[in-house]
């Protein structure tokens, strides 16, 4: 910590931080005394203030006589006088409820994760799921739905699941498309997916015999490949974002929701900040424009010492931290093992 915050300038940051957290309003010297024993009078306290506010830690916003935490301020918090919150018993069972009774495929792990987030947090999460190219063909099943048209159903081996209705060519039978299944599933079972090239779907091609039924399996097949090579964006809890007080302002919003809107830059921005552990970038420190008011916290999930994706909260500086931070660490270590329920 730098030498120039003592112990009491960092005490009276510390109550200065948490209680705008709470309020959203600034805080004058008044309110900390009333509510904190801070063991010195409001004059020094004021005269602490000021000297927060001269250092770059506190901010004077207008005409009020109440300070607010710069993003140095919040730099500081976070870094070293941040409360410990950890996940509660009674929430970590809400969250692994949830997911027992909400997630069926592995796509829905993500899906899940982000509002999960969300709805604890009351803050924006993003959760970028990875690419499924590494992921191992299992099965090719086909479903009747009625006399012309059938269900495929794909799975890998990760779990996940393409679902299409497919038209069965004039005078094929569904027995003939279960016949097609078997030998797609003989050649293709335990490939990859990014190993599954137009050269390896030939002898299949071959071996069916009729390129009405081969043309029907090759769109099943090349559309689980595309899907597979694409990183997924999963958002939940935009519309919190509108009842935090600093984004009543309709600029800051409408700047915001555009920028959600940009999955490309919320994938740059989350590829950014991959690494190990937890990462907090708080106002100012972020990069982009758009962000300069608010702040993300970060944590990559690995399997088997292998970089899967990102979670990530986005809210505004005045977030509550401790819990944010501790959820995700806590959300970080669950989702890992809940895709290990899925043979990843």
């Amino acid at each position: 910590m730098p030498m120039e915050l003592d112990a009491r300038k960092q005490k009276v940051l510390k109550a200065i931080i948490d209680d705008y957290i709470e309020s959203a309003e600034p805080v004058g010297s008044r309110t900390l005394a009333r509510k904190h024993d801070l063991g010195v009078s409001p004059a020094t306290i004021r005269n602490e203030m000021a000297d927060l506010e001269m250092l770059g830690y506190l901010e004077h916003l207008h005409t009020s006589s109440g300070r607010v935490p710069s993003s140095k301020g919040y730099r500081f918090y976070v870094n070293g006088l941040i409360p410990p919150k950890p996940v509660s018993d009674e929430e970590k069972k809400l969250i692994n409820d949830w997911y027992q009774a909400r997630v069926r495929r592995i796509d829905e792990v993500f899906q899940e994760t982000a509002r999960i987030i969300s709805k604890v947090t009351k803050n924006v999460s993003l959760v970028l799921a990875p690419q499924l190219t590494q992921a191992r063909f299992r099965v090719l099943q086909f479903l009747p739905l009625d006399d012309r048209r059938v269900i495929t159903v794909l799975m890998t081996d990760a779990g996940f699941v393409e679902n299409k209705i497919v038209d069965m060519p004039d005078g094929a039978t569904f027995e003939d498309f279960q016949r097609m299944a078997a030998v797609i599933n003989k050649n293709l079972a335990g490939k990859s997916l990014s190993a599954i090239s137009p050269d390896r779907l030939l002898p299949i091609r071959d071996e069916i015999g009729d390129e009405g039924l081969y043309e029907s399996a090759l769109e099943v097949v090349n559309r689980a490949l595309d899907s597979g090579k694409q990183e997924r964006l999963y958002l939940g809890g935009t519309t919190q974002m509108l009842t935090q007080p600093e984004f009543h302002d309709v600029e800051k919003v409408k700047h915001t929701l555009m920028m959600l809107e940009e999955e490309e830059l919320i994938k740059d921005i989350l590829h950014a900040h991959m690494g190990d552990g937890l990462e907090v970038t708080i106002g100012q420190e972020n990069e982009d424009s758009h962000m300069k008011d608010s702040s993300i916290i970060t944590a990559t999930y690995h399997l088997n010492g292998e970089l899967l994706g990102t979670i990530a909260v986005l809210g505004p500086t005045r977030m509550e931290y401790a819990k944010a931070m501790s959820l995700l660490e806590y959300m970080n270590d669950n989702l890992t093992e809940v895709i290990r329920k899925y043979n990843w």
